[in-house]
């Protein structure tokens, strides 16, 4: 699957795979959010579009495009308030294009949350579109100023197939039919409980332990491997360059 950007600014903002990493999961003690890996994950699930600009945003409360006001001392793109209503607007700088049934999810940085604002998400038709896409924030409260840092993504992007989603048949069973899956999951969660309930005992296995891992290393919780595809990471390749006929590199 190729996903081509075309930049529509002379100076586009940067476009990267998303980093595993996150300052508030940093500053957690022992940094154990890195422990859960759906989270580790869906950090890196996608690209991120950066702002080229350190500047600071504050909404009045009111519906007018002037009742945003955004400060920077940075030259760049720079977001707007195209729509009012306490919505913060940043121009993507690229025009995607996607292979046929192929659509680009648009939404904010995953696992990023920030005060006072919050990111809208979109799904582009960008297998066949000719149109860019602006990324959207709206204010949740007034009068709060909210900073974004140069280079902090205000984009995420991921591939997704629409077809994909209309082919699933959605089916609710009874847990308890299930087979060898309720019995693992029934095995796990007696065996979670347990672990938790050590964690409050001085010098138990499970302090020293401090988490169970067999998740993370794809083992069910009776020792069997899990599935095939099990992932620790994901690897996604950075928008490379091409080199144009008249010999000038271009993202």
């Amino acid at each position: 699957m190729k996903i081509i950007a075309y930049p529509t600014v002379q100076n586009p903002p940067a476009l990267r795979p998303a980093p595993s990493g996150r300052a508030w999961m940093d500053a957690l003690p022992e940094a154990y959010g890195y422990r859960c890996l759906p989270l580790t994950i869906a950090n890196t699930h996608g690209w991120e579009i950066c702002s080229q600009v350190a500047f600071e945003a504050t909404w009045n409360g009111g519906n007018s495009k002037d009742d945003i006001n955004i400060t920077s001392t940075d030259s760049g793109l720079m977001p707007t308030t195209h729509f009012g209503s306490g919505i913060l607007t940043f121009h993507a700088g690229y025009l995607f294009k996607t292979e046929p049934g192929v659509s680009l999810m648009t939404q904010g940085p995953i696992n990023r949350p920030k005060d006072a604002i919050y990111a809208l998400s979109g799904v582009v038709e960008t297998d066949w579109s000719s149109y860019t896409f602006t990324m959207n924030w709206v204010f949740t409260r007034p009068h709060v100023p909210v900073r974004f840092e140069r280079d902090e993504p205000f984009c995420h992007i991921f591939p997704v197939r629409l077809d994909a989603l209309e082919a699933v048949e959605p089916v609710l069973e009874v847990f308890e039919d299930s087979g060898d899956l309720y019995t693992r999951h029934k095995a796990w969660s007696e065996s979670r409980n347990s672990f938790n309930a050590d964690l409050k005992t001085p010098d138990s296995q499970a302090r020293s332990q401090k988490w169970q891992k067999d998740y993370y290393r794809g083992f069910h919780s009776d020792g069997t491997e899990g599935g095939d595809e099990h992932r620790t990471k994901l690897r996604l390749k950075p928008f490379s360059r091409v080199i144009r006929t008249d010999g000038e590199q271009h993202d």
